[in-house]
């Protein structure tokens, strides 16, 4: 069994997998880790290696109790991935982006992919057909948009994310969800649109704690899945086995 470990910047996402089969997810915050670590070990206890990916920060404590209990690779610039990363500035790249355009390569091979990631911040990233990563964008995710509206003017409200069916906004309050959640589909059926201006076969994978909230309200054909990244783990670890072997 492998354990996949996704550290964001506000949660923290993992997974057991039997080979390609998820069993069982876990979400927690940083502080409640530990005691996850602590639940999922003792409930699967044949689990052999553990990948991590990380933007955020894991207690030193938490990651040597994973090392102590596997066979714990932690994902760097350093290791073998499927793909070449012509990204100007590779080592600046982040790391849960190398491991998501990672997976796009491994699971559709000599496909043209975007990589939106809507989490924190959302992420676009390009693979073209031939294996070749270039880049994308980073803007502000659905959170910060909201919390940026709040903390940086004198009276609007921190609202949460709603399910809305509106784009006029008849009060502060309507015209708040309608400007950050109306305007984030806008900006991502934006994106899409400039690539397939140049990119006529393109698969769209879309993923990130707001990928579900999002795909209902988007046009565009898109591959939704929240679990892409700890899927994409999973695939990167039996990638770099099969180069080490």
């Amino acid at each position: 069994m492998l354990l996949t470990i996704d550290i964001g910047n506000t949660k923290i996402k993992c997974a057991v997998f039997e080979e390609n089969t998820l069993l069982e997810k876990f979400v927690f915050d940083q502080n409640e880790a530990l005691i996850f670590f602590k639940k999922i070990f003792k409930k699967f206890n044949t689990i052999r290696f553990s990948i991590a990916s990380s933007v955020g920060k894991l207690e030193k404590e938490c990651l040597s109790y994973v090392e102590k209990h596997s066979n714990l690779i932690v994902v760097s610039h350093e290791i073998s991935f499927p793909f070449e990363n012509l990204y100007s500035t590779p080592t600046t790249l982040g790391i849960d982006r190398m491991v998501l355009a990672a997976g796009a390569c491994l699971s559709f091979p000599n496909t043209n992919c975007l990589i939106i990631d809507a989490g924190t911040c959302i992420t676009y990233d390009f693979l073209n057909e031939d294996g070749q990563y270039y880049g994308g964008a980073i803007s502000p995710g659905l959170q910060l948009r909201y919390k940026a509206l709040h903390n940086y003017t004198a009276k609007l409200p921190l609202l949460d994310k709603e399910n809305i069916d509106f784009f006029i906004g008849q009060n502060t309050n309507e015209s708040i969800h309608s400007g950050i959640i109306n305007g984030m589909v806008h900006e991502i059926e934006g994106f899409i649109s400039q690539y397939f201006l140049k990119y006529q076969h393109l698969t769209i994978i879309l993923t990130g704690g707001d990928a579900d909230f999002l795909a209902k309200r988007l046009k565009s054909t898109i591959f939704a899945n929240s679990n892409f990244l700890l899927e994409s783990l999973n695939l990167l670890f039996n990638y770099v086995q099969t180069q080490n072997d």
